[in-house]
């Protein structure tokens, strides 16, 4: 089994404030910092130090060795990454004293996936292997329909839910659903989490379902009556990646053959550590500092 993640790579520019900036306010930053993040590269970094390998396929603009650098840091796969002209995405995002964010994304090179690109990538997996998507590059619809046409098992975090999700993707595709309450919502149309799980399931029979509420914990759905897993608490400083860090480590579980219950513990455990610490992809724990992790002497 392979897993590839076909997925974002992102300079991420992080600027701590007092609190969110609100429309019409200027608000001075008394820190900036600059890490590599994008769901996808956090993501592959997760998997990776989550003990899985793990091949990483997106684009790069002039300014994105630092990115390629970081995923072979970590032990990520990186000879399917393609670079183009231009910049790389970016983002710019607000920490405030609490630790919560506030991101604005440029697409600049995850927006350059062409279907020649996905066709030469995809010719390298088949139905043994596993596709991890995110909605932060383009082209997403034809990855997922290529990627089921070759039986692939196809996990998909719909972030950032938009049209693209509601009008171009074909959802009946998709083997694992990971979604936060925003997203459940979007998709359900239900407010309230249980039902959301149980709404999608309906919706989507033999779908896997990961909802994650941040410090409410996280709902698996899989046909069966749903299990829940607490959010750890500890001391946090920075949520972003925190999701991202969950869903690394939760598809390196499935590889590793863990059962839902031990897999959702292990993310839950992953995510804590990561929000204990500043940026998204220098956030994410080694497997052993997870293992190693008694949240009951936090």
């Amino acid at each position: 089994m392979k897993v590839l993640n076909f997925g974002s790579l992102n300079i991420d520019y992080v600027y701590r404030v007092q609190h969110i900036v609100r429309q019409g306010e200027t608000e001075p930053a008394g820190e900036l910092q600059l890490y590599c993040g994008g769901k996808g590269l956090n993501q592959s970094i997760a998997m990776a130090k989550a003990g899985v390998t793990v091949y990483h396929a997106g684009c790069v603009g002039e300014d994105g060795q630092i990115l390629i650098d970081a995923l072979r840091d970590a032990g990520v796969k990186t000879q399917y990454i393609r670079r183009v002209p231009g910049p790389s995405g970016h983002t710019i995002i607000q920490v405030d004293d609490e630790g919560n964010n506030a991101i604005m994304l440029f697409g600049g090179a995850n927006q350059k996936i062409t279907e020649e690109y996905v066709d030469a990538v995809l010719n390298d997996f088949d139905d043994e292997d596993i596709i991890v998507l995110q909605n932060e590059i383009s082209c997403l619809a034809y990855i997922i329909e290529k990627a089921a046409d070759r039986g692939i098992h196809i996990v998909l975090n719909p972030s950032p839910y938009d049209k693209v999700i509601e009008e171009q993707i074909d959802v009946n595709l998709v083997s694992t659903l990971f979604m936060n309450e925003v997203e459940g919502e979007q998709i359900s149309g239900d407010s309230d989490p249980l039902n959301m799980t149980q709404t999608t399931q309906m919706m989507y029979p033999d779908m896997e379902i990961i909802l994650t509420m941040g410090k409410a914990g996280s709902y698996y759905r899989n046909g069966a009556d749903p299990i829940w897993q607490k959010a750890y608490r500890v001391e946090a400083v920075d949520t972003t990646g925190a999701g991202d860090t969950f869903t690394g480590y939760f598809v390196a579980g499935i590889c590793q053959g863990l059962s839902a219950k031990e897999n959702l513990k292990r993310a839950a455990k992953a995510s804590a550590l990561a929000v204990t610490r500043y940026g998204a992809g220098p956030s994410i724990p080694a497997l052993a500092e997870v293992e190693a992790f008694d949240p009951a002497a936090v």
